[in-house]
C-alpha cells in the first residue's frame, strides 16, 4: 500500500510539470536591459504591424509602420514594475507593456491588445 501510494504521488507530480502547470517565473517581472536588446514584433489581432528594435541603453528604433498603431514615436524604453514602457524624448509613457512570459509583453488599449513577442 505504501509503495502504491509514493509511487502514485510521483506520478502526479510528474504530470503537473509536464503540463505546463509551473508558473512562468518571468511573468509581471520587470525586462533587464541585457534582455530587451534585438528585434521585437509588435503584433494586434494575431498579425504583425511592425519590428521595433531595443538597444541595450534603452533606445527603440521602430519600422515606420508602427505608426499606426502606437500614440507617437517612441525615443526609448524603460522598465516599469512588471514589464517594460516605451516613452517620448521627455521621458512621457507613450505605452506601457506587461510581461506575460519570458518573451511576450501585452498593452490594453482602447482599441484592443497589442502584442510585443521576441523576435521577428
Amino acid at each position: 500500500m505504501r509503495i502504491s501510494a509514493i509511487a502514485a504521488g510521483l506520478a502526479g507530480a510528474t504530470l503537473l510539470a509536464g503540463s505546463g502547470v509551473c508558473a512562468d517565473n518571468e511573468a509581471g517581472v520587470p525586462l533587464r536591459p541585457a534582455e530587451a536588446v534585438g528585434a521585437w514584433s509588435l503584433e494586434s489581432s494575431g498579425q504583425s504591424v511592425c519590428v521595433l528594435n531595443l538597444g541595450p541603453r534603452h533606445t527603440v528604433r521602430p519600422q515606420p509602420a508602427c505608426a499606426s498603431v502606437l500614440p507617437s514615436t517612441p525615443a526609448g524604453w524603460a522598465t516599469s514594475a512588471d514589464g517594460m514602457r516605451l516613452v517620448s524624448a521627455d521621458g512621457q509613457t507613450l505605452m506601457s507593456f506587461h510581461r506575460w512570459s519570458n518573451s511576450l509583453f501585452v498593452a490594453h488599449t482602447p482599441s484592443g491588445d497589442l502584442q510585443l513577442r521576441r523576435g521577428r
